[in-house]
């Protein structure tokens, strides 16, 4: 770490100036306000090619959000985009109503792309056709300048001095027709993006981050999608309570009715039946409906029919064979955890103690979140089987297999090298 950034990182930008003296009342935060007013949604493939044609017409970056209806609707498609650019002004986009909007994607190539906490976004924008070939993160810009809080409320207010509208952040975005206050806090989701994305890139490269924080962003706009998850029912909130393999059977036969209804009725599944429910229903494996309606998550509101459905499903796990009952747990790829380590492997265990507490100091000295300077489980993996010779190349080596990025390799290979070598 250079003079530069050891200074800059005791520091975090801030606009709104120092704490007001005891005796001055601190100015009040303006709320922030549409400069174009609320844009209109867009939702014919005529109102789309004009966007796309003003939005390929404009200049500079391109903010983009997009609005999920999480805990209303089955799976993470996006019911609204946002847009701004300079030239172009600001745009609302109805996927419902216009689908496909790689044409707009493509009209955008090239183009570097704001998001704030952009991987929550990209899987639903990457579903209608819009995938960046580059972008700027402002949450992990926050996060790599030592702001302690990231939401895009906080940034806003404690870089640019605005405060942003809260309050409909988790409505039902598939609501037809949007309400005009909802459509308000879309567009100015996106107002002041490219102004914040400005202001923390000036503050990353006079902390000397900014190299480090492009990387990042390569690594997000280059990541292949996330491949589907084995086995999800095995992630039922509670599943730790249930021991015996008959009872995850049931888990997973209720879990997967749950889905299926979820999918056709396009329903959030935990609307359809809650985790706390399924885990019950394992734990007592019922023998009929009447002792099912007792449980926690099956009262008296839940139709006979409903009631049936969830009878058969446990009936179903019931009657499988041992051969077909699902095994316990998987051992996960990689370490153990760490709390087994002192039983397993005394060695690897202080290896693990010292690298954590230099990465947690140099975190400390960068200002920023230890997950961002390195992740746990890349350390981990690096302590419990280590470069035979550990050296700066070897221990490099070993981070970049393991996904790290060369500033973080910079960074982290000589404190893991000493820390190796210490407990040798």
């Amino acid at each position: 770490m250079t003079d530069a950034q050891e200074t800059a990182a005791d520091t975090s930008l801030r606009t709104t100036g120092g704490a007001p003296p005891d005796d001055v009342a601190p100015a009040p935060i303006p709320l922030l306000e549409p400069r174009e007013g609320i844009p209109p949604v867009v939702a014919s493939d005529d109102a789309l090619a004009r966007v796309i044609s003003a939005f390929a017409a404009g200049s500079g970056p391109v903010a983009v959000d997009a609005e999920r209806a999480s805990g209303y609707r089955y799976g993470q498609r996006a019911y609204l985009v946002q847009l701004r650019r300079d030239g172009a002004g600001s745009a609302l986009i109805d996927p419902v109503g216009c689908p496909d909007l790689s044409g707009l994607g493509s009209a955008l190539s090239g183009s570097e792309w704001i998001l704030h906490a952009a991987t929550q976004d990209l899987p639903c924008l990457r579903e209608i056709g819009m995938t960046p070939t580059g972008l700027f993160d402002t949450e992990l810009a926050g996060r790599l300048a030592g702001f302690p809080r990231v939401g895009l409320g906080a940034m806003v207010e404690n870089v640019l001095g605005y405060s942003l509208e809260k309050g409909h952040s988790a409505v039902d975005w598939s609501t037809r027709p949007l309400p005009d206050p909802w459509l308000r806090y879309a567009a100015l989701d996106v107002e002041l993006l490219i102004d914040l994305r400005n202001a923390l890139e000036e503050e990353l490269d006079r902390q000397g981050k900014l190299e480090w924080a492009r990387e990042e962003f390569d690594a997000i706009a280059s990541a292949p999608p996330a491949p589907p998850r084995k086995d999800p029912w095995r992630r039922t909130s509670g599943m730790h309570k249930v021991r015996r393999r008959r009872q995850m059977a049931v888990v997973r036969e209720l879990w997967t009715t749950r889905d299926q209804v979820a999918r056709r009725r396009d329903i959030s599944p935990g609307k359809v039946l809650s985790d706390a429910a399924i885990v019950e229903a394992a734990l007592a494996l019922p023998p009929n409906t009447q002792a099912l309606t007792a449980l926690p998550g099956f009262g008296h509101r839940m139709g006979r029919r409903q009631l049936e459905q969830w009878q058969a499903a446990v009936d179903r796990a019931k009657a499988l064979p041992d051969s077909e009952l699902p095994q316990p747990g998987q051992a996960l790829a990689g370490p153990p955890p760490p709390r087994a380590w002192a039983d397993k492997d005394p060695a690897a265990a202080a290896r693990l103690s010292a690298a954590r507490a230099a990465v947690s100091e140099l975190a400390a000295r960068l200002n920023m979140p230890q997950e961002n300077l390195i992740t746990p489980d890349t350390v981990r993996r690096v302590c419990w089987e280590p470069p035979q010779h550990p050296t700066p190349d070897t221990v490099g080596t070993a981070l970049a297999e393991y996904g790290a990025r060369h500033w973080q390799i910079e960074q982290v290979a000589p404190l893991l090298v000493r820390a190796l070598a210490a407990t040798a």
